[in-house]
């Protein structure tokens, strides 16, 4: 029996499905592999940005600690060294304005204690233990450690194992003997404040955890699985032997593989670090689903499009043979990676150049995807120098917030901030002590706004924060006196090196839908402002409307 052969609309039809296929599935593959590598080392070093922030976070409150602990002996040095009632009343009033200390005492020369916060520990004997052994000749900083004298006299509402990190100084009298030792435990929650307030600013990265491990390895901040455990990874025993920062991939004890970006403690000024290192993971699958999201998007778009040229082929049997050639030594070519290279546009019937037109508008089509998929990995929600919240983030939160709001009958009141005085110092001493009064200025709006607002750095010296009202309250009085917080706070000196300067800052105030039917246009009135509390005289703040139009 003779065989059958197969028709040549058939052979076209398939012919030009099994193209069609092979473009996408070779574009989908290359992309998919670069996409990959780009994303892992954009995760990767937004990961070990991530822990270089946590970490620099966690030395510089150490740093500002110890300090502290040495200002306060130079005050009992002078004034109250002697008397022991003072004395507990300076502990205590210290205490009251450092809430993360859980303890403070003065002992004499031998170990005594002569005063302590809430007269806990007073007239015991601390000789032996390392807060005071340590102190005694000069500033000590211990490690974290379980409380032992204290476990059962301070506080505990969580009921969980109390942690300190101990910080003590000796105090001198003018000719230099030894009047005694001043000690403080901190509370171990402050690094946990810490680390949560971080994860609260990232927590659009999906299965995104910070660890903080000790120098001998052992887990001191995570999950609650891993605390106390020892994390013997490549990415910590890089940190304590390089004592900087980096990124790799690597398998956790929990058996999945992870980028893990890295950071070591290296303390700051005159604090030396305690040998902390900072990590900041992500499940690999999870870094990587955007990535295969897309890359199945374009094979699906690919076979879609094979239906639709393989019924064209079949239609267009006759005069497509010899032309089908050329087609597909230009699909070679782009599967080579000439990406600039197009289908030939050939004479003949209408099917042909239509054939030759699709192939290019999937090209075309393919190839904006990976340029979108590329775009998509470039894109970075925080602001390196401040490590607010940047320009795009705002502008995305704020889009959520307009449709949230809206439905719940929230108002947003939004607060446009520009610093003065910025430029004469950027001019006069250069942009590295610029860069540290954006930082702190960063840092000290930050710390005037509540968890659920939002303040973010637009670019330059330029500012903006969002609240969210409950329904039904006016959120005027509290943005004014936030705005008051804020203007006090910036004005603070500033220290950079070399130098201590001030400078100050301009609010405008706006409130949506109060001041405007939709977002750009309150957003708009609170600029205005911002010029008006310029053009009054600076280092203030302007609510739009009978402010804004009395400045």
């Amino acid at each position: 029996m003779e065989r059958r052969q197969i028709g040549l609309r058939a052979m076209v039809a398939l012919t030009c499905a099994a193209l069609v296929i092979g473009v996408s599935v070779i574009l989908a593959a290359l992309t998919e592999v670069r996409s990959r590598e780009r994303l892992e080392d954009e995760v990767g070093r937004s990961l070990a940005e991530i822990a270089g922030q946590l970490a620099d976070k966690l030395d510089r409150s150490m740093w500002a600690r110890s300090s502290e602990v040495g200002v306060l002996t130079q005050l009992v040095a002078r004034r109250e060294a002697a008397n022991p009632v003072e004395m507990r009343r300076l502990l205590d009033e210290f205490q009251a304005a450092f809430p993360t200390v859980s303890w403070m005492g003065f002992t004499d020369p031998k170990g005594r204690v002569l005063a302590a916060t809430g007269g806990i520990l007073q007239g015991e004997d601390i000789s032996r233990r390392p807060v005071y052994m340590n102190a005694r000749d000069g500033m000590f900083i211990g490690d974290v450690h379980d409380a032992v004298l204290l476990a059962k006299l301070l506080p505990n509402p969580s009921g969980e194992p109390m942690k300190f990190v101990d910080i003590s100084a000796p105090v001198h009298d003018a000719d230099g003997r030894l009047l005694g030792v001043l000690a403080a435990h901190l509370s171990w929650e402050w690094m946990q404040d810490t680390e949560r307030s971080l994860m609260e600013a990232l927590r659009g990265r999906e299965e995104l955890t910070l660890h903080v491990v000790a120098a001998d390895r052992t887990a001191l901040v995570g999950p609650k699985a891993t605390i106390g455990s020892r994390l013997d990874l490549e990415s910590v025993r890089r940190a304590q032997a390089g004592r900087g920062s980096g990124w790799l991939v690597e398998t956790w004890p929990d058996g999945r593989s992870a980028l893990t970006g890295y950071a070591f403690g290296k303390g700051v000024n005159d604090y030396k670090g305690l040998g902390w290192t900072v990590l900041a993971r992500q499940p690999l699958d999870v870094a990587f689903a955007a990535a295969d999201a897309q890359t199945r998007e374009t094979v699906a778009a690919g076979a879609v499009m094979a239906l639709v040229f393989s019924a064209l082929g079949w239609v267009a049997a006759r005069r497509i043979t010899r032309p089908l050639h050329r087609i597909a030594k230009a699909a070679e070519r782009i599967r080579d990676g000439e990406w600039s290279h197009r289908i030939p546009t050939l004479g003949g019937t209408r099917e042909i150049r239509s054939l030759a037109a699709s192939l290019n508008d999937l090209v075309e089509s393919l190839t904006n995807q990976r340029t979108a998929l590329t775009r998509m990995e470039d894109i970075a929600y925080q602001d390196r120098l401040t490590t607010l919240p940047n320009r795009r983030f705002f502008e995305q939160y704020l889009e959520a917030a307009t449709v949230s709001g809206g439905a719940g009958g929230s108002a947003l009141t939004f607060l446009y901030i520009d610093l003065d005085g910025f430029k004469p110092v950027n001019d006069r001493l250069g942009h590295d002590a610029g860069d540290a009064v954006l930082r702190q200025v960063g840092v000290r709006l930050a710390a005037c706004f509540r968890g659920d607002d939002v303040v973010a750095r637009l670019g330059g010296d330029e500012f903006a924060a969002v609240l969210v009202g409950a329904p039904g309250d006016s959120a005027a009085p509290d943005a004014e006196a936030l705005a008051a917080r804020i203007i006090a706070a910036v004005n603070e000196p500033i220290a950079v090196p070399g130098d201590r300067v001030r400078v100050g800052c301009s609010i405008g105030i706006a409130r949506w839908p109060a001041d405007g039917k939709d977002l750009a246009s309150a957003m708009r009135c609170a600029d205005e402002a911002l010029y008006a509390a310029k053009r009054a005289g600076k280092n203030r703040a302007v609510v739009w409307g009978a402010d804004a139009a009395a400045e």
